[in-house]
């Protein structure tokens, strides 16, 4: 864990005033880590020292030591103060830190002891810092809590069960369910033969539900089709549910899925981020409504693509980038006239800063200028 060597009285400065998170029982060759920096751990590992406060995200992959190979990585955030100090263990049965409710006399203990413990202790990796800032900048604590699972941990492969029974012949009979020895006869039906799971109560990342339809009930076609190409009504729907009374926090949501997918490997994370941003980008009447909000997006948006490659986005089988397209929408609506002209300016750079950073190509007509097919709910016609 050696970094940028500190002069020594700045060193000494941050361990009596920075926090401190002592991991007990780690074992050897656990790849560790906190915020954007990572390690190999070795037999004398007992934590980290100095850390600034604020919101940070440790993870950890279980491993052997000298070995190459981790397991799925877990992780937790933690709001940590002024000379904080958080005692922590490893549970070997898990492979993963155990999150109990904190003891305040143990850790009273070590830090009254913290400097017998130093050597033992990793230092906060600042040179990193810079950036978890920018990509945290709206996560605040009570965002955290928001936002985290009820168990406190962030897996990679999230832990799941089946949705009913089906291991015994009688289960799958009251379920219409062909035996398990019955020959399987196209690749359709053996995905539906599949068991439907669900992630385990406690272990799910609480984002806000996104709504699947994004019109209201009882539109006629006509408002249907806006809708469908103008999703602020969706926009609005997810801050009514969480952020009516200040929608620029919404953009916590997305850099908390950003980090849970960059740092925690969680690719449903990922997919949360996508659909959350594609909202975003598509509400054209939003946009001339949340000028704080979107500003603030332009700024988040940059610190995260600066660290995805530019071709992450880029769909295997149709080869079309979901980011380019996306944005595409996002820059036509930002150039009208009726946009507020310190985002319109904003964006105008944003839009410059990617096209020369990754040379995607803006200009082309957007998608959204082409015919829109929507399916209209039942009993719905068109004159």
């Amino acid at each position: 864990m050696a970094g940028p060597r500190l002069e020594p009285a700045l060193a000494r400065q941050l361990f009596s005033e920075g926090a401190a998170v002592v991991m007990l029982g780690v074992p050897e060759g656990t790849e560790f880590g906190i915020d954007s920096s990572a390690w190999t751990v070795g037999p004398k590992f007992r934590g980290v020292k100095m850390i600034p406060p604020g919101v940070h995200f440790l993870h950890c992959s279980a491993g052997r030591a000298g070995g190459r190979e981790t397991g799925p990585r877990t992780g937790f955030f933690l709001s940590l103060q002024r000379r904080d100090l958080r005692v922590l263990r490893w549970d070997a049965g898990s492979e993963a830190v155990e999150l109990g409710p904190a003891g305040t006399e143990e850790a009273a203990a070590f830090r009254e002891n913290l400097r017998e413990l130093d050597p033992f202790l990793g230092p906060y990796p600042y040179e990193t810092l810079k950036k978890w800032v920018s990509l945290t900048s709206f996560i605040s604590e009570a965002a955290m809590k928001k936002l985290q699972p009820e168990s406190g941990q962030i897996c990679a492969f999230s832990e799941v069960l089946p949705v009913a029974a089906g291991r015994l012949s009688r289960d799958r009979a009251e379920q219409r369910l062909p035996p398990v020895d019955a020959e399987c006869r196209s690749y359709a039906e053996g995905l539906a033969r599949l068991p439907q799971m669900k992630p385990r109560a406690g272990t799910e990342i609480r984002f806000t539900e996104l709504p699947k339809q994004t019109y209201p009930e009882g539109a006629t076609p006509e408002e249907i089709t806006r809708h469908s190409m103008d999703l602020s009504y969706a926009l609005e729907k997810v801050i009514s549910q969480r952020y009516a009374s200040q929608p620029r926090d919404l953009l916590a949501e997305l850099q908390f899925a950003f980090i849970c997918f960059l740092i925690g490997n969680v690719y449903d994370a990922f997919e949360h981020w996508k659909r959350l941003l594609n909202i975003l980008c598509r509400s054209e009447d939003a946009i001339r409504k949340y000028q704080d909000l979107y500003v603030n997006l332009i700024s988040v948006l940059y610190h995260q693509l600066s660290e995805i490659p530019a071709d992450f986005f880029v769909d295997i089988v149709s080869h079309d980038n979901f980011l380019t397209s996306t944005l595409q929408v996002f820059f036509s609506c930002t150039c009208s006239a009726a946009v507020d002209g310190t985002l319109r300016k904003k964006a105008e750079k944003f839009k410059a800063h990617l096209t020369k950073k990754f040379k995607w190509d803006f200009e082309a007509e957007p998608d959204d200028c082409a015919p829109v097919v929507v399916e209209l709910p039942e009993g719905v016609q068109v004159d």
